[in-house]
């Protein structure tokens, strides 16, 4: 069970404050904080490109892309998160392997305006990521083969695109720390989590800096450049809590819809998690390849940037899906277990 749902259960938030990017290949270990640890980074130091893509009338998403060769790697974060989440992942990917990275914020996310910013049914949401790669691509001979990658809520979003057959030219689908059982088993307490969060932030630093110190995210180099994305005039930019009618559908039917999906298949997760039969009986025929990266919270990506992108590269490896930069090589990732 990961950092988040043990937390969930518990009714608190993990509070296991870190060194910036500790567990990953990142930050110098020191445990001392300082004030300039917290301020904030802009998106430009990670990303090349920042549009905002219009796939319909008043319907325009935040979209944020790095590289322009290889394998589109779609990005889908997590609820309550935006797109500058994935961008150490983003930055550490593209020097491991020839791809294309493009992270967008989701429907009432970060800074994407839709018609109806309420509407994050799991369908809807699956739909938008088929729109938003199509209107980014509009010359559908240089569309690449896309790998959808999606964190906790963005890998239900995943999943559901995928089994729906929403986006074309799918060659992967990664799931990052969510399986169908205790994401459900969850739900009970999630409205006790949300009401434990602050609802407002003196600045943005000290936004980032409760980030941090409450294990939202273990990496205070991520922290400073994604926290920003996930606030507006210092409180939330969503409310979570008024979107507990579509949970269930994010998740339920989860497992069948991953395992019935026809391409390329992995479950990434933040720890040992319960499989449910379905993907137990999956995972023994084969599948779906299954990784754990211990030691780390509920937002892997976040936490090890770079140990995600070492899994992610080689996973692209494996299925010759791109080649490597420089001498980048396919990991031991059964290494990552025991460490």
């Amino acid at each position: 069970m990961s950092d988040l749902q043990k937390a969930l259960h518990k009714k608190l938030p993990p509070v296991i404050p870190v060194a910036a990017g500790a567990g990953g290949r990142r930050g110098s270990g020191s445990g001392r904080r300082r004030r300039y640890e917290y301020t904030p980074v802009s998106w430009d130091k990670y990303w090349e490109k920042c549009e905002d893509i219009e796939v319909s009338e008043g319907d325009v998403f935040r979209v944020y892309r790095k590289g322009s060769t290889g394998p589109l790697l779609c990005l889908l974060h997590g609820g309550g998160y935006s797109a500058l989440t994935w961008s150490l992942f983003a930055e550490s990917v593209t020097d491991m392997v020839e791809c294309q990275v493009m992270a967008f914020d989701q429907r009432g996310h970060g800074d994407t305006c839709t018609t109806d910013d309420t509407d994050l049914s799991a369908d809807t949401l699956a739909k938008d990521v088929g729109r938003v790669i199509e209107a980014t691509f509009e010359d559908k001979d240089t569309h690449p083969p896309c790998v959808l990658i999606g964190h906790s809520m963005g890998g239900a979003v995943g999943v559901h695109t995928a089994y729906n057959q929403y986006i074309t030219d799918l060659a992967g689908l990664v799931v990052i720390d969510v399986v169908e059982g205790t994401a459900m088993d969850a739900l009970s307490s999630m409205q006790s989590f949300l009401r434990g969060r602050p609802q407002h932030f003196n600045s943005l630093q000290n936004a980032i800096e409760w980030g941090v110190r409450s294990g939202q995210t273990r990496n205070a180099e991520a922290a400073r450049v994604s926290m920003p994305g996930q606030l507006n005039k210092y409180t939330w930019r969503i409310d979570l809590s008024s979107t507990e009618k579509f949970w269930p559908g994010w998740f339920q039917g989860l497992s069948s819809k991953f395992l019935s999906s026809p391409p390329a298949k992995m479950l990434l997760l933040a720890g040992i998690d319960r499989l449910d039969t379905d993907l137990t009986v999956g995972q023994m025929q084969g599948k779906f390849q299954m990784q754990v990266l211990p030691q780390c919270g509920h937002a892997v990506h976040e936490d090890v940037p770079d140990r995600v992108a070492e899994v992610l590269a080689t996973f692209l490896l494996r299925y010759k899906l791109t080649q490597p930069i420089g001498d980048f090589h396919r990991v031991d990732l059964y290494t990552y277990i025991l460490q």
